[in-house]
């Protein structure tokens, strides 16, 4: 009897840890991959840099990752940030992913190592409330906590594919990762969601170019864009990715340019094809 009640005890004793103590769950919200075929007008997205760090969400209590796992940051790195539910992204500088990561995975954290990461806030999630509104939330919540390491993912308006196409171009140039898209007027769900696209870099190919188009705006008087034709017959035009030089002095008619694109639309038309470089002869 006594046997019983001492293991019921223990039983009872459990229950009551685990009651008051609920595992943290991150519910992230993860991304698809950007179709322009498929998605809405850019002008309804707010895009901001990929950055290639480690997912880290804040509960308003503990830093952790995506899968749930604890993030033993110094106490000195967490001790601004209130008691709200943040979502970002822990980063120390284009193509340096390894070194964080091991900082990030150390369970006796060093200062020395932490004070080389910054906490890339990207969003600050509620049920109700639209992303842009949220946007505007923790760019607010960040300049008032005024600390070098907690910074906040700044957000662009594009109107045009190619304003979009531009802006993607001068991260990768950076050493960035990519884009991420996200629809202004989407309340905050979890898991995989139209609401929050990713673009990476492009693949690459070769054509030939056949045309020239004129420029218009700040390239009027230059070129505007290469009319060219692929292997496979399918012709296009590409007005990214050129210099000023190049404009003036394009690749002649009938030579071989390499260009970089992100897939094909729809029609079978490489999405935001971009100039690389002429291609020499041999």
């Amino acid at each position: 009897m006594l046997k019983g009640l001492i293991i019921v005890w223990l039983l009872l004793i459990s229950f009551n840890c685990f009651a008051t103590k609920p595992p943290i769950i991150a519910n992230a919200q993860l991304a698809k991959v950007y179709q322009q075929d498929n998605a809405p007008a850019i002008e309804n997205y707010l895009v901001s840099e990929k950055f290639d760090g480690v997912r880290a969400i804040w509960t308003g209590t503990e830093l952790i990752t995506r899968n749930d796992n604890l993030i033993h940051a110094p106490a000195w790195f967490v001790a601004d940030l209130p008691n709200v539910r943040l979502d970002g992204e822990l980063w120390t500088k284009h193509g340096d992913f390894a070194a964080l990561s091991g900082i990030v995975r150390t369970q006796k954290p060093r200062d020395s190592d932490w004070q080389k990461v910054t906490y890339q806030i990207f969003d600050m999630p509620d049920q109700t409330s639209p992303f842009q509104t949220r946007y505007e939330n923790y760019l607010n919540l960040v300049n008032r906590i005024n600390r070098p390491h907690i910074q906040a993912v700044q957000q662009h308006h594009f109107k045009t594919e190619q304003a979009l196409s531009t802006f993607f171009e001068q991260i990768v140039q950076l050493g960035g990762e990519g884009v991420m898209l996200h629809l202004a007027s989407a309340t905050h769900k979890s898991g995989r969601s139209d609401a929050l696209l990713k673009l990476k870099p492009y693949l690459d190919n070769e054509a030939v170019v056949i045309d020239y188009l004129p420029g218009k705006g700040k390239y009027q008087g230059m070129l505007g864009a290469l009319r060219v034709e692929t292997a496979e017959g399918l012709q296009f035009n590409i007005g990214t990715g050129l210099t000023d030089q190049q404009r003036q002095e394009p690749p002649k008619i009938g030579a071989t340019i390499t260009y970089r694109y992100h897939g094909f639309t729809k029609n079978g038309v490489p999405r935001f094809a971009s100039f690389v470089r002429e291609r020499k002869a041999e």
